[in-house]
Formats: structure tokens, sequence, C-alpha cells
């Protein structure tokens, strides 16, 4: 593949569910044909991030939209961190899509309250994964919040599908932080913009150091509290356990696996591309980290019910990201973004589960089940193996992506990081305390009620998670060449090769229609930029 016909991949993932969202829109009275659509859509959403995973390995992709150049233009970037969250959400979001198909998402179940309403359902879905790409692949802050907007947006909807007393209530107080946190975000670009003149990524991570220190603060900790409220870290994340757990199972599960991982995404890349040395924002992210564990775990550890139980598990597992963002280190780095990738997939898979649980048990209080190992022994196997994986147990890819943080924060040293290092152990038991009693309720005591011998689950709602469910297994096998490429990822992070990849010729280019440009030597020259990360010969 040329270099030029590469860079051109990286608008697909945005402009395929687009497109594929339209076409199901006018197919409204057609729900074969948008279960097609949008099937198809994310498949190649997941072909397309696999592709760019193995040519991002070695070249940074920039592309120039509407042909003008940065930072008068908008640019879309995939590099190894957007890459791989981009294939590992299209994979996520395509077998919650074949979930909630096999769920009943029919003409017929329309009428039913409970279920999704297929005409809306698909539209709204495609547009929330156009939204998450665009938020990974954004090179500017400013595209970055419209990424945000999208998702948002069609999350709204989503979240109230069925229009039931309790998820519009659930769906009011998500909107209400949503759109505070938008807010705040509007408001760190436009101080960014007026401290800088810009709002590009590359050319802001050049001219923030030259900006005041008190205003420069002030610009991080705008950002910080913004993708902070979306990525449901302490003190600003209440809301979650009651907004996700009302919502339809697939639509829980694909806001618990992706929504506050973009969140976490934004940090990462804001943290390290523009904010690289500033040691009391890092102090100040291991004390939410700290916090965000403890706080999220004693609550998981109170529910009876599974999905809250999840929900705040959810809150708590963000504390080790945050974590390895705020040791500021490659390692460290290296060990959030594995940490991520697992969390996504098994946090997924988990909710899958427990909507396998509901249809088969008839609830999700932990007081109505029991003896599910005996009734349906396939879907207790299905719970255990992501549930041991969320605890940490060895040698699942979860331990390993907590060695890797525990490693890093012993290395690092100091009262802080130490501390860090005893919460995260601390949080690792308390989430194997809930999980074994989650486990030991629903499917090991007698139940105490009766339960429906006759109920069964759809085969076509087991496969998509047991994929899942296979995948969290996987990245423990190729955890190796995972964390090698996490590694190679954070080193990129913080080499510049960013910046050189939107600028190749070491400043601002053109004021207009993209002028060529002279990158490395083997890169291709256009619009469509190609640039060496620094690690490799395109």
């Amino acid at each position: 593949m040329t270099g030029l016909a590469a860079a051109d991949l990286v608008p697909l993932p945005v402009m395929l569910p687009l497109l594929a969202a339209g076409v199901a829109l006018a197919f409204a009275r057609r729900p074969r044909v948008q279960r097609v659509v949008s099937v198809v859509a994310l498949a190649g959403v997941l072909a397309v991030g696999v592709a760019l995973l193995v040519l991002t390995d070695d070249r940074t992709l920039v592309v120039d939209v509407g042909n003008w150049a940065a930072p008068i233009g908008i640019d879309l970037v995939a590099d190894r961190l957007s890459a791989l969250m981009v294939t590992v959400s299209s994979f996520v979001l395509l077998c919650v899509l074949l979930y909630s198909l096999a769920q009943g998402v029919s003409e017929e179940a329309e009428e039913e309250t409970s279920s999704i309403p297929v005409s809306i359902y698909h539209p709204t879905y495609l547009v929330l994964a156009a939204g998450v790409c665009n938020a990974f692949l954004a090179g500017d802050l400013f595209n970055l919040y419209v990424g945000f907007e999208i998702l948002l947006a069609a999350s709204y909807v989503l979240l109230t599908l069925g229009g039931t007393g309790e998820r519009i209530r659930a769906g009011s107080i998500y909107v209400v932080v949503a759109l505070l946190s938008s807010i705040v975000f509007l408001i760190a670009i436009a101080l960014t913009y007026a401290a800088t003149g810009t709002v590009n990524l590359a050319q802001l991570s050049e001219r923030l150091p030259d900006v005041e220190p008190g205003t420069r603060l002030a610009i991080q900790l705008l950002l910080l509290l913004a993708f902070g409220i979306k990525a449901a870290m302490f003190p600003v994340s209440a809301w979650l356990p009651d907004s996700y757990p009302t919502a339809p199972a697939p639509v829980t599960a694909v806001f618990a696996g992706l929504l506050t991982k973009v969140g976490v995404y934004a940090i990462l890349r804001t943290q390290t591309l523009l904010f690289p040395t500033d040691p009391r924002i890092d102090q100040g992210l291991m004390w939410v980290a700290l916090l965000t564990m403890l706080v999220g775990i004693l609550g998981a550890v109170a529910q009876d019910d599974i999905k809250r139980l999840l929900s705040f598990t959810l809150v708590s597992h963000i504390g080790y990201m945050l974590f390895g963002i705020a040791l500021a280190t490659q390692p460290g780095t290296a060990a959030a973004i594995f940490y991520v990738v697992h969390h996504i997939t098994v946090q997924t898979a988990l909710f899958l589960v427990v909507g396998l649980v509901e249809l088969r048990g008839g609830s999700t209080s932990l007081d109505r089940l029991g003896g599910l190992a005996k009734l349906a022994p396939g879907l207790a196997i299905l719970f255990f193996i992501p549930a041991m994986n969320l605890a940490g147990i060895p040698p699942l890819s979860g331990f390993l992506g907590k060695l890797g943080l525990v490693e890093d924060g012993v290395r690092t040293g100091g009262f802080l990081a130490y501390t860090l290092v005893v919460g995260s152990v601390v949080t690792s038991l308390l989430t194997l305390y809930a999980i074994v009693k989650a486990w030991n309720k629903a499917f090991w005591q007698e139940a105490p009620q009766e339960i429906a011998t006759d109920a069964r689950v759809p085969r076509g709602m087991v496969v998509p998670t047991g994929a899942l469910v296979a995948f969290g297994l996987a990245l423990t096998v190729f955890a190796g060449p995972l964390y090698s490429y996490a590694d190679r990822a954070a080193a990129a992070l913080r080499d510049g090769s960013y910046v050189e990849a939107v600028f190749p010729d070491g400043h601002d280019r053109g004021v207009g229609e993209s002028n060529e440009s002279t990158p490395k030597a083997g890169a291709p020259t256009g619009s469509a930029n190609a640039v060496d990360s620094g690690e490799g010969t395109p």
C-alpha cells in the first residue's frame, strides 16, 4: 500500500459510520436492511482499524481535511495510540451490535416499552461509533470537542430508549453532567485560543511552554476537569452508577466499555503532548487516582445489584489508568495504555454477561438470584473468566496491567507513588471480594425464590459475548506483543514524532491550501502526509 493510500484510510472510521447512519435512517421501515448496513459498516471500520494498527507502527499518518493544512485546516491524525483505540473500540462496537440484534431488536419488539426501537437504534448507534472514532483521531482541541458532542448526543438517545421513567430520570442526570463538562471544555478551548492563537494539538505543544505559567495552569486544570467528568474520575464520578445501569444491556455495555475511555484517552493525549512536565499536576493526579480507586471499589462492595456493582468497579478501575498517567514515565504510560485496552474488553464483556444473567434469572439483584451455575453452567463460565480478569488474578491481562503499574510505581519511588502502589493492591483485593460475593450469590448459593427452568438465552447473544471473553483471554496469550506495542505508543507520545508528522518541515505549513512539504526520506508528499515516527522506515 502506498503512503498516500495509507493516509487515505484515516478518515474512514469516521466517514463509514456517518454514511451508514444516513442509509439506515433512510431505511427506517426496513429493519433487515438497517441490520445489514450497520454490521457491514462496523465490520469495515474494524478492518480499517486493523490496517491502521499495522501501518502506524512505522509512521504517523496525517490527513488535512479539505486540503487545508494545519494549523489553518482540520487534521485527522492516526498514530499508534489512536489506531489501537480505534481497533479495539470498533471490535467492541461490532460485538455489542450483534448482541443487541439477537436480543430482539426487531420490528415487532418496538411495541414493547423495554425494547430498543430499531428505526432509532441503528442510526444513533452508528453516529455514536463515528463520534468515538473522531475523538480518537482528532488533531485539534475543537475537533476533539466535536467528537465528544457527537458521541454524547447519540448517547442521550440510547440511554433513554424505551422511555421508561427510570431511564428518563437517569438520562436527565447524564445530560446535565455531560453539558457541564462540555461547557468547561469550551471555556478551556476559548482560553487556550486566546493565550496561544491556535487549538491545533501539535502547534499547542510548541506554544504552550511560552505561555504565562498561571494561564497555562488554568488551561491544564480546565481540560483535566472537562475530561475527568467524562472519564468519571473522583470527585466528579457520582453520576455514573446512577446513569448506566438503567439502560438496556447492550447500551450499558458499550457505555461502560468505551465512553469513559474516551475521556481517559483525552487526558492521556493532552498530558503527554501539551503538559509533559508539571510535577504539581502529576502529584494531584496521583491523589485523584488513589481516591478514584478506593471510593469506587468501596461503593462496589456495598452493592446488592450486579449492574450497580460493576458500575462502581468501572469508576474504581479508572483510577488505575490515572495512576499510569500520573507517573509521567514511559513504562507507566505503557502500562496505562495496556490497561485501557484490557478494561474496555473485560468491562464490556461483563455487562453483556449481566444482560444474559438478567434474561436467564429474571433479575440482576443478588438477593433474587441463585443457582445459576447449575441451571446455566455455560453462563457461569462466561461470567467467571472476565470477572477474574477484572480482579487481576494471575496470569490474566488484568494482573499484567496492574503489575506494570505497580512496578513503575515502585521504580518511581516517593511517598505518593508507594501510597498508590498500596492503594492499587487493596483495590484489587476488594475487587476480588466484590466479584466473589456476586459469584456466590448469583451462581453458587441456592436461589431465594424459584427461577424459571425453561428460560433460554438466544445463541446470537451468547456468541458475541463469548467472542469478547475470548478476546480478553487473547490479551493474556499475546500480552507480550501488545505490551511491546503499548510501550512504543508511549514512547511516541513523548518523542516529538506527533508534532513532526503534522508539521514535517518544522514550521507552520501554509495559510490556505496545503503546500507541498518535505517529509523524511521515503515518505510521500501532498496534503495527506505519512511521516516516519522516528522508529522505522515507511
